[in-house]
């Protein structure tokens, strides 16, 4: 996993976190350490649930989230080199969604010991239709 940082990583994570109480030690897997302050980067602190680890390890420890939340009914849906999107079916109709974002300061130098971060928040709304989608009418030949 290639690991950039991609200027909309405060869009992307804009919504409430996920967890910022107690509970947010249960969401810590083996290699990630709290980082509710998300290492004060792109206004995520308060915004998005953060863990950190070295650099070396991000990847892997990405990894380990992919497979947890794939346990817990989430479904990677898209993303990029450093996002992962996942969708999960609500009981109601529609979809949840969540994202995972890699980053890390690229202000300082980007060594196997600097830290890196991982950063999860809700999507908003329903990020999926039960409704298929109208295919655009053609445009008549010329």
């Amino acid at each position: 996993m290639r690991i950039v940082m991609i200027a909309a990583v405060s869009a992307v994570l804009a919504a409430p976190a996920m967890a910022q109480d107690g509970a947010a030690e249960n969401l810590l897997l083996p290699g990630a350490t709290l980082a509710p302050d998300c290492g004060n980067l792109y206004g995520l602190a308060g915004r998005a649930f953060c863990v950190s680890a070295p650099l070396a390890g991000i990847g892997s420890l990405a990894d380990a989230y992919v497979a947890d939340l794939q346990s817990k009914g989430w479904i990677p849906a898209g993303g990029e080199d450093n996002r992962v999107v996942f969708v999960r079916r609500r009981d109601t109709g529609g979809c949840d969604g969540l994202q995972m974002q890699a980053f890390y300061d690229t202000s300082r130098p980007a060594g196997p010991d600097a830290i890196g971060y991982l950063g999860f928040g809700p999507i908003p709304g329903n990020v999926c239709s039960d409704q298929p989608a109208a295919l655009p009418t053609p445009a008549p030949a010329q």
